[in-house]
């Protein structure tokens, strides 16, 4: 334990022996295994059998082998493990094997250890031998230094007194240039005073800028020559800066391009040109927000109505008190007139400006000068100033609009006033700056901007539209309950506010855009509560009686309607095309409302007539003998239909035709009830010509008696319906319907009466001259007079004569079956108008 803990390995030295003999046995890895002899055998041992492979073996040496032993921790765990004497021989016995294994190897390789001694000596001779040449180069190297280092700061002076002298030298130079060049400004400065000549002041602009610009590149200032010049030169500067600048503005002001040109050469010259644009382009961004601010500045406005704040003056809420409105009012639109000539003051002369800038070239570096004030993807500064102008005057609005109530219910009121201001501006503006290869001052988007920023505005002015109206129709029309129709009076209070509406806004496309919108909600309020009003029932559509106080009622909401529909129309009239595109819904929607008012009534007279009409399938007209034909009274269903005539006349269409219906009507003004009229009246000759067609058998008296009929039907509709000359395609069709009765079948083919008439007519009229066998749709299918008319009315020409045709070829075949080879003239007749005249009939007018 003694020899272990005083041995000086475990303290001196940062790795124990056994770790360096670890690293001894790497290194010696490549040489030839050695030999030892133990302690008690000779026998030579491989070098796998080596005291180091014994340690890594060994629990207690095999510490001695790890990097991270410690001799304390050792030492430690030695003593406390009780066995410290048998640790301490051991590890004295381990030495000693070592110590005796290193002779061992010292012994093996002595000659290798020999030769590398011998190998020190000689490089310990060459390094004497190479001490003594650097000694003598070091030598060597002090002599010449000390030779050439005088030569060298010899020649370093020199340099730096050459290089002094060539910076006087030019420090000399520019003196005396900036001293020439100032003279000569001086000079041209005191001729244009002393003669009175026009100071060029581009010129001096040049030479002023050229010598400060000498000064400041060359370092020239504590010269006390130039320090003087510089003084003079500041106050030349001031001066050719406002001289300059009064040029700029006086061409400005008098958008004379020379001038502005001239003006901007000499800030070209200066050197400040971007920076002196600058600084015009703000002062009219600040002129145009001031002119703003002062236009809608209620206390002045106030106090130049009133003289003072007294009675008259402007309350907080920027109300003016009483007796002051009227002049406040005046006072407010004379300061946006003001505002607004301003603001197109500024855009003009900013636009000019801009415009010199274009053209204008440098003389001498023929540089653009809008190249020197505008960098790539800098705004035009037309741009920079209405944008600037757009956004506070929108501000401007909007404040006012919240803070001043005055304002607000002036310019609200006023709109039309207020858009036409900016709708002017914008047009001057345009109109203004409008030059060929030229930007305008402001582009579409631009006007755009403005326009909104009085949106504000514009929809207070469409609410108070709307209210005014609505208020209106509500007083005419209450919410709650059917109530009384309202009287012709209160319809015409709405149509003469609607008219107003629409002559405040009618010299303003845009604006009058805006109001017929508002105009048609009202219209759709005032059929809406019309339509509510409408008496529905049986005792709306009765028309044996008098006119019941429910029918009275429609009448009058559809008059009512009416003179609404028409007098709307007739103000959509003489405005642009797209008014009648904006209230085609509306006015669409009174005109249904008018007709649904008395639809169900008028629909009601017709079915009557059409009752009265179907009657002529009840009389005799096969009847042959003089009688019938010297008898000139009508039929029985005529007389019928000539009393339901007149009372429908005097009981129902009296109220709601105001004249005889035997004037001239003009269809283009022909009134909603007109229409309905005419409608019925032409329902009637067509049903009228429809049955007389139909009627079979049919003798030549009957054609008297039928032709009598339809003079009496002419007469009726005439005196009580409608113009029948202005009916059209019906009145032809009964009046082509008379003669045709009594031309011979040869005569009918080739007739021209045939082109009034519609095909499926002649056909069904050619039944009654042919024989019995040749049967009519009506009666091979067994359908009632009424039945076949309806399926005629929801048919077309081409579905008719297909139902005719198929009794042909069932007339055909039975005389095919009897064996006949002549068939009835009427056959090939109708084969040939079915499949020919059909296609160039003329269509009539369904009912």
């Amino acid at each position: 334990m003694a020899a272990a803990t005083s041995s000086p390995s475990l303290h001196r030295l940062p790795s124990s022996p056994l770790q360096r003999l670890s690293t001894f046995k790497d290194r010696s890895s490549t040489l030839p295994s050695i030999t030892t002899t133990t302690t008690t055998t000779s026998t030579p041992s491989s070098a796998s059998s080596s005291p180091l492979d014994a340690f890594s073996s060994d629990p207690v040496f095999s510490v001695f082998l790890s990097p991270d032993f410690d001799s304390t921790r050792f030492s430690s765990q030695a003593l406390s493990s009780g066995s410290a004497a048998a640790r301490a021989e051991k590890l004295e016995d381990g030495i000693r094997l070592l110590e005796k294994q290193l002779r061992s190897e010292v012994l093996s390789r002595h000659d290798d250890l020999l030769a590398q001694l011998s190998s020190l000596k000689d490089a310990e001779s060459a390094l004497s031998v190479v001490r003594s040449g650097i000694s003598t180069l070091q030598s060597s190297v002090r002599r010449i230094r000390h030779e050439i280092a005088d030569p060298h700061r010899q020649i370093r002076t020199k340099t730096v007194q050459l290089s002094n002298l060539h910076a006087t030298a030019e420090f000399l130079q520019f003196t005396v240039r900036v001293v020439r060049l100032s003279k000569k400004l001086k000079d041209l400065m005191a001729s244009a005073g002393a003669e009175s000549e026009r100071l060029d002041i581009a010129k001096a602009a040049q030479l002023h800028r050229e010598i400060e610009s000498m000064c400041k590149e060359n370092g020239l200032s504590g010269i006390s020559v130039i320090d003087e010049e510089m003084v003079w030169l500041a106050e030349t500067g001031t001066r050719l800066r406002a001289e300059g600048m009064k040029v700029l503005d006086r061409g400005m002001e008098g958008l004379n391009q020379a001038e502005v040109g001239s003006g901007l050469q000499v800030f070209y010259n200066l050197g400040e040109l971007r920076s002196t644009v600058d600084g015009l382009v703000n002062r009219y961004k600040n002129q145009a927000v001031k002119s703003l601010s002062s236009a809608l500045d209620m206390k002045a406005i106030s106090a130049a109505s009133s003289g003072n704040f007294g009675p008259g003056g402007i309350h907080r809420s920027g109300t003016p008190q009483i007796g002051g409105g009227s002049k406040a009012k005046e006072g407010l639109w004379q300061r946006m007139g003001s505002c607004i000539d301003q603001l197109h003051s500024i855009m003009v002369a900013v636009w000019h400006l801009q415009r010199v800038l274009l053209k204008k070239r440098d003389p001498f570096t023929h540089a653009l000068f809008l190249d020197e004030v505008l960098q790539e993807g800098d705004p035009m500064l037309t741009d920079r100033v209405w944008e600037a102008l757009v956004k506070a005057f929108a501000n401007q609005m909007k404040s006012a609009f919240t803070a001043s109530s005055f304002v607000k219910e002036t310019f609200t009121s006023g709109f039309p006033k207020l858009f036409t201001m900016i709708e002017t501006l914008l047009e001057r503006i345009s109109r203004d700056t409008d030059v060929k290869g030229v930007l305008p001052a402001i582009t579409s988007e631009g006007k755009d901007q403005m326009v909104a920023a009085i949106d504000i505005f514009q929809t207070e002015f469409k609410k108070d539209c709307l209210r005014r109206l609505s208020d209106l129709v509500d007083s005419v029309f209450p919410v709650s309950g059917r109530g009384s129709s309202p009287s012709k009076e209160q319809i015409s209070k709405i149509i003469l506010r609607i008219q107003e509406e629409i002559e405040a806004v009618e010299l303003n496309v845009h604006l009058t855009l805006i109001a017929l919108r508002e105009i048609g909600k009202v219209l759709i309020l005032l059929g809406q509560r019309a339509e509510f009003q409408i008496t529905a029932g049986p005792e709306s559509r009765q028309v044996t009686g008098p006119a019941t106080p429910a029918q009275v009622k429609n009448f009058a909401l559809c008059l009512h309607l009416q003179e609404v529909h028409t007098r709307i129309s007739s103000m959509v009239s003489g405005l642009p095309d797209f008014a009648a595109e904006v209230l085609s819904p509306s006015l669409g929607f009174i005109y249904g409302v008018a007709c649904d008012s008395v639809t169900s009534v008028f629909q009601a007279m017709v079915d009557r007539l059409e009752g009265c009409i179907l009657q002529i399938h009840d009389q005799n007209f096969g009847v042959l003998g003089m009688d019938a034909a010297m008898d000139n009274n009508a039929s029985a269903y005529m007389d019928e239909l000539q009393k339901c005539v007149v009372h429908f006349r005097t009981e129902f269409l009296s109220r709601l035709l105001p004249s005889s219906p035997t004037h001239s009507v003009n269809t283009s003004s022909e009134s909603i009830c007109m229409r309905l009229v005419r409608k019925m009246a032409s329902r009637v000759l067509i049903f009228f010509i429809r049955h007389a067609a139909l009627v079979r058998p049919l003798s030549e008296s009957g054609k008297l008696r039928m032709a009598r009929d339809m003079a009496e039907l002419e007469l009726a509709v005439g005196q009580n319906l409608f113009p029948v000359e202005q009916l059209g395609a019906p009145y032809r069709a009964l009046r082509a319907f008379r003669p045709v009765l009594f031309l011979e079948i040869s005569q009918l083919g080739e007739s021209p009466l045939l082109q009034d008439l519609p095909p499926s007519v002649i056909l069904h009229h050619l039944y009654s001259r042919g024989p019995d066998e040749l049967q009519s749709p009506l009666q091979r299918n067994r359908l009632t007079s009424l039945q076949y008319s309806l399926w005629l009315d929801s048919q077309g020409e081409d579905q008719i004569w297909k139902g005719i045709k198929v009794t042909l070829d069932d007339y055909a075949a039975k005389v095919r079956a009897r064996g006949d080879k002549e068939f009835s003239p009427v056959y090939p007749l109708m084969l040939r108008i079915g499949s020919s005249l059909a296609e160039n009939a003329p269509a009539l007018q369904k009912a």
